[in-house]
């Protein structure tokens, strides 16, 4: 019987593996002779994504009519061919001898001539979708250029999100190749809704918008969601239309990416990896951390490498600063008009709190401080902690759980959680 999920029985899945299930599952898909447009995530998400690339266009790079690549980037920077290249497993060589014909594409989410306008999320649907939180029309945009092709196919990790859950299926169009309506209404609303009450459950109002957004790009879709292992190599792969790819993949990811401990930590130092080269994604080692930081404690973000508040998003977040919800949501008229996307980082970074708006007083929940190459100054601009990353000696943060200590030498995509 054909099932639509291959799963690695020791180790990691390997080339022939992949290759021969690929093949069962892609045969009725509909690809020779048609155009078909890869939709891949940048380089800010860990997967083995030259593997999968490589063997579906080993199947289907000749036979199709044309197989171009899109990145997936939101509102991230656009990635050069180098960057691409690296991120496919390609060489300049093979990009040349084998890979010619296939075109890169980097999604433009700020320009209206590179969107469409597809549908529209009525008030009713939305208030329908949030329990009432959101009453308001919400305009479905899309990047134009995957009406030039016959067919999309989703390829990408899916991982515990703090903003709709669990990444992966839908995701990689919205926000992955949309527009910024849809892309700061759904991420405020995870904010509203907040992180810890969202990351890691499946269903939630934001992938419900998702998948209600994605109903609107009336083409064909099809999807292959990966797992990862522990050490990056491909654990499990799902096939299918991207909302039972997703389905499938989910709770595999449950149980090789949730980690629970059994009571909060004081300090946490959250150490992130180089492919977080801004604290824009680098607020993943908060996000994933949060719901086992002690009440009144420290999570230190250790990035040595990170220079940057953000490319795009940069100078609003510096004339704001990371606060807690209810400091926007109790001066609305003052905060409004910032891009909701942006509001919603914030809050999330800088985690849960109260604000008393007679005293004009802020209390955190607990404390993110910075260890990176941002100078104190900036630090408290942002509202931030601040330590110096050379004063810190990580092996005294390791091996101290039973203190209250936790070390994490790599963070941003295991989730952690109380027992």
């Amino acid at each position: 019987m054909k099932t639509n999920v291959l799963r690695a029985k020791a180790g990691a899945l390997t080339h022939p593996q992949i290759l021969n299930w690929l093949s069962e599952q892609t045969k009725g898909w509909d690809i020779a002779n048609r155009k078909i447009l890869l939709i891949v995530p940048d380089q800010t998400r860990t997967a083995p994504l030259g593997l999968i690339f490589k063997a579906f266009c080993e199947l289907w790079l000749n036979s199709a009519a044309q197989l171009d690549v899109m990145i997936a980037l939101g509102t991230h920077p656009a990635m050069s061919e180098k960057a691409i290249l690296q991120r496919l497993e390609i060489s300049r060589q093979k990009r040349i001898t084998t890979y010619g014909k296939v075109s890169f594409l980097n999604h433009v989410w700020d320009n209206p001539a590179d969107l469409k306008t597809i549908g529209l999320l009525t008030r009713d649907m939305v208030s329908a979708m949030t329990d009432g939180l959101f009453s308001l029309d919400v305009e479905v945009t899309i990047n134009r250029k995957i009406f030039d092709y016959d067919q999309v196919v989703i390829m990408g990790p899916v991982y515990p999100h703090e903003v709709v859950g669990f990444s992966g299926g839908n995701k990689y169009l919205f926000p992955g190749i949309s527009g910024p309506e849809i892309i700061n209404f759904f991420h405020w609303l995870g904010a509203i809704v907040t992180s810890p009450a969202i990351i890691g459950k499946a269903y939630t109002p934001v992938r419900a918008v998702v998948d209600r957004a994605a109903r609107f790009v009336q083409m064909q879709k099809r999807c292959l969601c990966m797992v990862t292992d522990h050490e990056g190599g491909l654990a499990a792969l799902s096939a299918g239309t991207p909302e039972e790819a997703w389905e499938a993949a989910w709770p595999i990811v449950e149980s090789l990416h949730v980690c629970f401990k059994p009571k909060p930590f004081h300090t946490i130092l959250s150490c992130a990896p180089e492919m977080y080269d801004d604290l824009w994604v680098a607020g993943k080692c908060m996000y994933k951390l949060e719901p086992v930081l002690a009440d009144g404690g420290e999570l230190i973000i250790y990035a040595p490498h990170l220079s940057k508040i953000s490319d795009v998003h940069g100078e609003k977040i510096r004339k704001i600063g990371y606060h807690c919800r209810d400091f926007f949501l109790k001066q609305w008229e003052s905060y409004k008009n910032i891009p909701w996307g942006v509001l919603a980082h914030c809050t999330h970074v800088f985690g849960g709190g109260t604000y008393d708006q007679e005293t004009g007083l802020e209390t955190p929940r607990a404390h993110v401080t910075l260890a990176t190459q941002l100078p104190e100054s900036v630090c408290k601009e942002l509202n931030l902690g601040c330590r110096n990353p050379a004063s810190l000696c990580l092996k005294e943060y390791a091996n101290r759980e039973s203190e209250g200590v936790l070390f994490v030498p790599r963070a941003g995509e295991m989730l952690f959680r109380l027992k």
